[in-house]
């Protein structure tokens, strides 16, 4: 795993965005707002340490997908430095039959993966087909077979949790399940529902 700065302009807030597997952080650069923008990827070790993030007058958290069982993996034995939490399109069981990606389908997209089952992929993640793009597809199977082996996340609350009706990775009413109890808003987008916001804040 990595954090990258994708805008640091010493703000009053920071943001950490946990990503989705294989997804860069491009779906967010339209995304408006004064807080600085920190980026974690790459799912296959949770090794790395954030950066002192302790000018900041605030921090907060956007997962997304596979980014939020990866974070509250993450997060466990560490200080906790956030303020509010949101997590959209994810679970912290990622690999289960009744509240993640199932596991047969898990297996499947393990075990096909090359470059035009990725392009498939992408088309699913965005509700519309992709342009091309490049993979390194042992090193994303790797990611998924630590994702899979770590399986689920400890239990953690979140200010808000998004579930997108059209999204075609984690199925919808596997989340409403996972995250019962908590504070859900539905939204009517595919995995990558960004193009509907304009703000950063808007997630929260």
């Amino acid at each position: 795993m990595e954090f990258r700065w994708l805008k640091q302009i010493q703000a009053a807030e920071a943001i950490v965005v946990f990503g989705g597997w294989a997804v860069g952080p491009e779906v967010f650069w339209h995304l408006d707002g004064p807080q600085d923008i920190l980026f974690a990827s790459g799912y296959t070790d949770l090794d790395a340490e954030l950066p002192d993030l302790s000018g900041y007058e605030r921090v907060s958290l956007l997962a997304w997908s596979f980014g939020v069982a990866a974070y509250a993996h993450w997060q466990q034995g560490r200080p906790d430095p956030f303020s509010r939490k949101t997590a959209v399109n994810g679970s912290l069981q990622p690999v289960n039959r009744g509240a993640g990606i199932p596991p047969a389908v898990f297996r499947r997209t393990v075990e096909t993966l090359s470059l035009d089952s990725y392009q498939q992929f992408l088309g699913r993640v965005f509700g519309a087909r992709q342009d091309a793009e490049a993979l390194d597809v042992e090193a994303r199977r790797a990611e998924l077979l630590a994702v899979e082996r770590r399986g689920d996340a400890p239990q953690m609350r979140f200010d808000k949790v998004w579930i997108c009706s059209g999204d075609k990775i984690f199925p919808p009413a596997n989340l409403a399940r996972a995250w019962a109890g908590q504070n859900v808003a539905n939204l009517d987008a595919p995995h990558a529902p960004f193009d509907r916001f304009a703000q950063w804040e808007a997630l929260f």
